[in-house]
């Protein structure tokens, strides 16, 4: 089954007799309906060289931000609005399930793929730490580079038990000669020492040596060929996943190129580790302060948007894997494949609509979604710009529930609730102004060539 194009159309209500109509949101909340539109996607069913029509089929409902774009209201004057049903002055951004009306609370997240750094204490010695929260496609990472006692660098991140030394580490990314190592890293004198011990308590001295050193770590006892192949699987999947989005996308193994951009995406990664490494040395060296974890411009904030997009990433995989298992099915007894009867929309509707009706979000967050407090008008805004913190109740927690002078003109410095939840859950300031996104991503690349930022190799 091959996946095309995707569009979501307007809100619609689908009655008893097989007829639709535009859905409003007055009616949805009359009726206790979910105020969704129907989700259109291109199918192609293909088994070998046998390719039939491409299908355009509904595969579930998606809930819809009542005032946003695909919303029947968007672009209606005030007296449109009333002849609707709607209060003119009603501010939207919430959605409607089963007739009651939800709102996704804001949350607040340290900031993803940046480097911060900070000291822990272990056997009464003060180790320096260089971290990063790699994040792609919803999978996050914890990268940790860090200087252990004998001034040598530590790698960990996920699925790899214990520490990897830095320079083997390097070594397996493609960084082979220690002046290559070194260049990564920093050209301080003062650092240049610290690397020198790195290096000479180094084991590998080519990219086959610190494949195997990898592999060995991962799998010990194992054949090498395994060895090496899940060294390479773990390398290009955990390691730094955000920079994966420098691979072409459709490019498989096998097709030409393939080997080039992979060893492209390792170097970029064995760069960024050197980024780390020096960030490590420079807070040794008294050259930075550790990261304040509440400055807010070492935060992020998780909106509706991003937090439906997480919801929509799992539950199409969840619709994938039924659509595989009803053709297999079908296959096993013989039927004629098609499409209509393997798509069950059933399995994506739900999927979204649970969530958002009962709080509990993916990734085991409770409490996303509140019922919208109706109280009054300004109940109503307040609830809508409410932003919460991942941090636990039952804790202190001082410094994150300070006022933080970054917090100025964006988080509300006297609208926080008393109690276990002060300073965790706060509103956004009257006047405040969310930053969504870059638009043009080749103006920012023009405006750092500007500054006198280089390429670091070939296409990366």
């Amino acid at each position: 089954m091959e996946l095309g194009t995707i569009e979501v159309k307007k809100p619609l209500v689908r009655e008893a007799d097989g007829s639709q109509g535009d859905l409003f949101p007055s009616e949805a909340r009359l009726r206790n309906l979910t105020y969704a539109a129907p989700i259109h996607l291109e199918l192609t069913l293909a088994q070998g060289d046998d390719r039939q029509e491409p299908v355009v089929t509904t595969i579930g409902q998606l809930p819809i931000m009542v005032g946003s774009v695909p919303c029947n209201l968007y672009g209606m004057s005030d007296d449109e609005r009333v002849i609707h049903g709607e209060d003119p002055l009603d501010p939207g951004g919430y959605f409607i399930v089963n007739g009651t009306e939800r709102v996704l609370m804001t949350l607040e997240d340290l900031a993803s793929n940046k480097i911060m750094t900070e000291y822990t204490e272990r056997y009464n010695e003060r180790i320096y730490v260089a971290k990063v929260f790699s994040q792609y496609r919803g999978y996050r990472a914890l990268v940790v580079v860090e200087r252990n006692r004998k001034n040598l660098l530590e790698v960990s991140f996920p699925s790899v038990a214990g520490h990897l030394k830095f320079v083997d580490l390097m070594r397996a990314l493609g960084m082979v000669s220690d002046h290559d190592v070194v260049n990564a890293v920093s050209t301080d004198e003062d650092i240049l020492t610290y690397m020198m011990q790195n290096l000479e308590e180094s084991d590998c001295d080519s990219l086959d040596a610190g494949i195997m050193y990898v592999g060995k770590k991962l799998a010990p006892n194992q054949t090498r060929d395994y060895q090496r192949k899940r060294a390479e699987f773990v390398l290009d999947n955990y390691l730094l996943p955000h920079l994966n989005y420098l691979m072409p996308l459709g490019l498989k193994e096998g097709d030409e190129g393939y080997r080039e951009a992979v060893e492209g995406v390792r170097l970029a990664k064995a760069h960024f580790l050197g980024r780390m490494a020096e960030a490590c040395f420079d807070l040794v060296l008294n050259k930075r302060r550790i990261d304040d974890k509440d400055h807010y411009s070492n935060k992020r904030l998780k909106l509706a948007g991003d937090l439906m997009e997480d919801l929509f990433r799992i539950s199409l995989n969840r619709l994938t894997r039924d659509i595989k298992y009803q053709l297999e099915r079908a296959s096993m007894r013989h039927r004629d494949l098609s499409i209509g009867t393997a798509v069950r929309a059933d399995v994506l509707t739900e999927r979204l609509l649970h969530p958002l009706a009962t709080g509990n979000w993916v990734g085991g967050r409770t409490g996303v979604s509140q019922l919208l407090d109706r109280v009054d008008h300004m109940s109503v805004l307040s609830h809508l710009r409410r932003v919460i913190s991942p941090l636990s109740r039952s804790q202190p927690h001082f410094e994150a529930r300070d006022l933080h002078p970054t917090q100025w003109g964006r988080i509300c410095p006297s609208e926080t609730p008393e109690g276990p939840n002060c300073g965790l859950v706060k509103n956004f300031a009257q006047m405040v102004e969310i930053s969504r996104g870059v638009p043009d991503e080749e103006e920012v690349v023009r405006m750092l060539y500007n500054l006198g930022v280089e390429h670091i190799k070939g296409d990366i």
